[in-house]
């Protein structure tokens, strides 16, 4: 048999829910702790949880033995390595309280400072050049990367044609690029947990001589060698699932520059479009 796969093995909030109800009262104790504050995790050592729990060091070294863990430094390793994955796991009680919404708060604002202090202005305006002068755009995220292109492509096409998404549903993306060359740019969303593909497309992309544009979190890092311009959007949250506020954001950014870079062209193709959908009775536009 071969190795397990790092997604393959259980994950301490697995461990935990299989196991709790085995554990004594203690043990439980420490174990609803540290989901709890499994964001923290890093700060803390196994004094820190016994004194905080109220239980001996003994404990909380047989409770990680009994999920399967050598030593608490291992414990915060197997956490560090989901969070990079972007596996959810449920980190806090969230209270509906004052100091949930802080949290979050806080939270959000790291990561949009982070965003925009990553952000180079002169490769910023070379994006925005190149999605300006590009024959044809394509826009390709996967998964939780999914809405973030459909999102910008909608962005974008209203200040510009030739804007596409690919693969369309339930397609595959070799029709999508199979004519892509040097005058055309490809916006690729790369969150983590991305498709096991994913290095070999960028690849693809790279051979075909067109320009690409890379979102995403700082586990894209490694791809970033065969593309272009890369836009580092950080996804931490107080929780579970990841946030993309940073990123939406940042799409908000570029389709606002662009728009006002081509301005005249824009507002003819945004008038034009407003006209359709009275012809078309579309929207409800009262």
């Amino acid at each position: 048999m071969g190795k397990q796969s790092s997604s393959s093995i259980p994950h301490i909030g697995q461990r935990i829910a299989t196991q709790f109800v085995e554990l004594s009262t203690q043990e439980q104790r420490v174990a609803t702790f540290i989901l709890d504050h499994f964001d923290d995790l890093a700060t803390f050592s196994a004094a820190d949880l016994a004194r905080l729990t109220g239980v001996s060091k003994s404990t909380v070294s047989r409770l990680f033995k009994k999920l399967g863990f050598e030593s608490f430094q291992v414990v915060k390793q197997h956490a560090r390595q989901l969070r990079s994955m972007g596996v959810p796991l449920v980190t806090g009680s969230e209270r509906p309280d004052e100091e949930r919404f802080k949290r979050h708060l806080v939270r959000e604002h790291d990561n949009l400072r982070q965003t925009f202090a990553n952000v180079d202005p002169a490769s910023f305006e070379a994006v925005i050049n190149a999605l300006d002068h590009a024959n044809r755009i394509v826009l390709i995220g996967f998964r939780n990367s999914y809405p973030l292109a459909v999102h910008f492509r909608q962005q974008l096409v209203q200040a510009r044609d030739n804007v596409s998404l690919a693969p369309q549903p339930n397609q595959s993306l070799a029709e999508e690029l199979v004519s892509l060359g040097k005058n055309d740019v490809v916006v690729v969303f790369g969150f983590r947990r991305r498709p096991a593909f994913f290095n070999t497309l960028l690849k693809t992309l790279t051979a075909k001589e067109c320009r690409v544009l890379l979102f995403g979190d700082a586990t894209v890092k490694s791809y970033t060698c065969h593309v272009d311009w890369w836009l580092e959007c950080p996804l931490d949250s107080v929780s579970a699932f990841d946030s993309y506020a940073s990123a939406m954001s940042l799409i908000s950014l570029l389709s606002n520059s662009l728009l006002h870079q081509r301005l005249a062209e824009g507002r003819a193709r945004i008038h034009a479009i407003s006209e359709l959908y009275q012809e078309l009775d579309e929207l409800e536009l009262s």
